[in-house]
């Protein structure tokens, strides 16, 4: 089989030209997703000035990852209806003065409520990005610039800590400063899209935008993750309120469905459905969702409450998972490119994922770093093989009209799996800490008003006695949330395995393959 590429088309960009008009993009999702990540270290800090507890923690990153899941599809469907240039500098705007207000806050629901603003902003960004691609790319050599895509996206999830923990430690910046540092790049990146990216723009159609789906759907999540927060802490998880909150949740997830069937212009289109790659990758990315933001978001907490580091060396801790994103992203997005098979990157992703967050799940707070660092390594080889190859299987599937939509309905599902994952795995690891806290403190004879409630500790400030009891119950509470987020990479693995791989399309305006035509292209492919 040659692996040789088609004649580019004369009105085709060159790779120099796209990747001029990616600049902007590239620098615009770097800080989005920075801002989704920086505080991770940060926030035991942040917590103690502005006196919040562990569901605080949870909540403050939550609240961003949720206003992303409600934001995603809105800003897809926009794309496919007015100017993916505008809306996109649109989302950089809103990112821009959210994240000036946070810095600003003088409360943690001031903060939280500032999170939410970050994350529409955020939202539109990394959904944009995807979109403003496929636009400009066929799918066939989409992958080489996905694979940026997923280095960028690694580099700032997983560096966002690490640069959150450097402005913590330096006593002239302060963690108000983890919300100011993105906004000058912010700035830049408005005006480098405004510069370099030239899209091939559908005609405009005057948008209908669906608020009551976008309205009922924000309900459905907030209030099944409100619930997950609270359960077993202020009621019991068998109660009248988990029948409420259950219960609503669901009936708010029904009526969205029927409202998304009767809209002119639905949020999610349902008829997106009708392809078993899109149902399949949209699931599968919940899941994956789970471990990606669940991994970076308590990484930090198990390295200075377990491990007695500072912000800064628990950002430079957490670098193994780093390279092996960015290392697997950028190689499999030219392997695809090169080749134009994609569906094996899935299934190494997920099960590597699924292995690795297994392996995390043995850590304690005296496990060897050299152990925790392959178990890392594991984790962000899975997760770069697999959220950006996702996305591209769903991009390759469906007609161009639709390339916004399917997009973003992907990246809705991976946040809402994230905001909901974190949400749970959060209220776990707050309940196990409480438990493997006490327990430690009876087994010394320490009185159980020592340990200090809800709030995150501050290890200095504890008597040198208890501070092993401490990191020990975190350190072991770290690794059970660990434990429990790998199932969720194996049903992820389960789905992927099912999705069915097509040829990558050679063409924006080629028509997706049917089955039937699809393995009569593989057949040609092969004879070639």
């Amino acid at each position: 089989m040659s692996s040789t590429l088609p004649a580019p088309p004369q009105d085709r960009m060159s790779h120099r030209q796209v990747l001029e008009a990616l600049s902007g993009l590239l620098l615009g999702l770097f800080v989005a997703v920075l801002s989704s990540t920086v505080v991770s270290n940060a926030l035991p800090r942040i917590l103690t000035d502005l006196h919040g507890g562990e569901s605080a923690y949870t909540w403050v990153v939550t609240a961003a990852l949720l206003s992303i899941t409600a934001a995603t599809p809105l800003w897809g469907k926009l794309s496919d209806l007015v100017s993916k240039k505008l809306l996109v500098q649109i989302a950089m705007v809103i990112y821009v003065l959210a994240s000036a207000l946070a810095g600003l806050s003088q409360s943690i629901g001031m903060l939280i409520f500032c999170r939410v603003l970050q994350g529409i902003g955020a939202g539109g960004v990394i959904a944009l990005g995807q979109i403003c691609l496929a636009a400009m790319v066929p799918p066939r050599e989409r992958g080489r610039y996905s694979g940026y895509f997923g280095a960028v996206f690694a580099l700032a999830t997983i560096g966002g800590p690490l640069i959150g923990g450097v402005i913590v430690d330096t006593s002239w910046l302060g963690w108000r400063w983890c919300f100011y540092v993105g906004v000058p790049f912010a700035l830049i990146a408005i005006l480098v899209l405004q510069r370099t990216l030239k899209l091939p723009e559908a005609p405009a159609r005057k948008p209908k935008i669906d608020y009551l789906g976008a309205t009922l759907v924000t309900a459905s999540v907030c209030l099944l993750m409100i619930w997950i927060s609270l359960a077993g802490k202020n009621y019991d998880w068998v109660s009248w309120q988990t029948a409420v909150m259950v219960i609503g949740g669901l009936a708010l997830a029904g009526l969205f469905v029927l409202v998304e069937k009767r809209a002119t212009e639905p949020l999610i289109p349902l008829d997106l459905f009708r392809h078993r790659t899109v149902t399949l990758a949209a699931v599968a990315s919940a899941f994956v969702g789970v471990g990606m933001y669940g991994t970076t978001t308590f990484l930090g907490q198990y390295f200075q409450l377990a491990k007695e580091k500072t912000p800064t060396q628990a950002g430079l801790l957490t670098l193994p998972m780093i390279f092996g994103l960015a290392v697997s992203s950028t190689v499999a997005g030219k392997l695809i490119t090169k080749y134009g098979k994609w569906k094996g990157f899935l299934v190494a992703g997920t099960v590597l994922l699924a292995a690795g967050l297994g392996l995390m799940g043995t850590a304690r707070a005296d496990t060897a770093y050299g152990l925790l660092a392959l178990y890392m390594l594991l984790a962000g080889i899975g997760l770069g093989l697999t959220s950006q190859n996702l996305v591209l299987a769903v991009q390759n599937t469906v007609p161009r009209n639709e390339l916004g939509a399917a997009s973003s309905t992907v990246t809705f599902f991976r946040t809402m799996g994230g905001a909901m994952g974190v949400s749970a795995l959060g209220a776990l690891l707050g309940h196990k800490v409480a438990s493997y806290t006490a327990e430690n403190f009876a087994k010394a004879g320490i009185p159980a008003s020592g340990a200090g409630g809800d709030g995150i500790p501050d290890l200095k400030k504890l008597p040198a006695q208890v501070v092993p009891l401490v990191t020990d119950a975190f350190g072991h509470g770290v690794g059970t949330v660990f434990l429990i987020a790998a199932p969720f990479a194996v049903v992820g693995f389960l789905l992927v395995l099912f999705i069915r791989e097509v040829p990558l399309r050679t063409s924006n305006d080629e028509r997706p393959a049917a089955p039937a035509e699809a393995g009569a292209k593989a057949a040609e492919l092969v004879a070639d």
